[in-house]
């Protein structure tokens, strides 16, 4: 395979092909499919099964590789100044590469999911079809603000959350009525993916310039949208606090409430450190509230199992 592909090795390759799949996506991809099946499984009071997000999972993470895959594809010249060490950009990847790794995770995407179900298969069609409007010209949706911000938190805060959820519930019980605690996780996720898709750009800055690429960072400034991204996060923990505290969901409130406090607290102590004359400092804060979404994953299955 490494031969085929004209990488040294099957080593090189593999870690190349994980870049390429920008692992914070996968991770975050994963965590939603496991967490709304857990939710999933606490709100029906249905027995675990490993199949029915094992399926699931497989049709998710295809749908991302092709979805980040595709992005690079249309980036090369861009990423080799915002993000030089991603496989196409560094050299490790040639196009034709690329080109089969994002076709055949499209198929996959697709295919396994229509054996699972109308609403995962739903799910993975519209994503994939956002994704393609995101990416490829001529409709290129990356090159206005609005637009590209809408395409992320469209798809990571409505899109997934709900079609996981109604696809769980549709293996599981055979019913499509969304409860209150999934629309609270959903409307949380819709909400921080926001900060996320802002936030994005700002470490990206200098090749997003040079090649036209429109976002809110150029046309607001650094730290407006710092300080917008911080202010979107902590409106998201204020309200889950809120809707533990009025009981809102039917999730356990006493650690929907704590656990949110807590991370408000380190989200705010985090961000007085941040130096954004420094792209590092601003990369590493952008890490970090990806680790706060995968956290929300956590807490969230868990305070709805108790």
């Amino acid at each position: 395979m490494a031969r085929v592909f004209g990488v040294k090795s099957q080593g090189n390759w593999f870690y190349s092909l994980w870049k390429f799949s920008r692992p914070h996506t996968i991770i975050g991809t994963t965590l939603s499919v496991v967490g709304l099946y857990l939710v999933a499984v606490g709100i029906t009071n249905s027995s675990f099964s490993v199949i029915t997000p094992l399926g699931a999972w497989v049709s998710c993470i295809c749908g991302n590789i092709y979805i980040v895959g595709l992005n690079q594809l249309e980036d090369v010249a861009i990423d080799k100044i915002n993000k030089p060490h991603l496989p196409l950009a560094a050299g490790e990847f040639s196009q034709r590469t690329a080109q089969v790794i994002v076709g055949i995770c499209a198929f996959l995407a697709a295919s396994v999911a229509f054996f699972q179900g109308p609403y995962l298969f739903w799910m993975v069609v519209i994503s994939l079809a956002i994704g393609t409007a995101y990416s490829l010209p001529p409709i290129r949706l990356k090159r206005y603000p609005f637009w590209a911000a809408l395409c992320i938190f469209s798809v990571r805060g409505a899109i997934v959350n709900l079609g996981l959820y109604l696809h769980y519930s549709w293996v599981l019980q055979n019913n499509s009525s969304i409860p209150a605690a999934v629309w609270a996780l959903t409307l949380f996720v819709l909400v921080f993916t926001f900060a996320i898709a802002i936030f994005k750009d700002i470490p990206d800055m200098e090749g997003d310039l040079q090649y036209n690429i429109t976002t809110f960072t150029i046309q607001l400034g650094k730290e407006a949208v710092f300080k917008l991204a911080r202010w979107v996060i902590t409106v998201c923990y204020v309200a889950m606090i809120l809707a533990g505290l009025f009981r809102l969901a039917n999730v356990n409130a006493i650690l929907l409430v704590i656990s949110h406090i807590i991370l408000l607290v380190w989200m705010w102590r985090r961000s007085k450190r941040v130096d954004l004359q420094d792209k590092t400092s601003i990369a590493s804060f952008y890490q970090f509230i990806w680790k706060l979404f995968f956290i929300e994953y956590l807490i969230f299955p868990i305070s709805t199992l108790l």
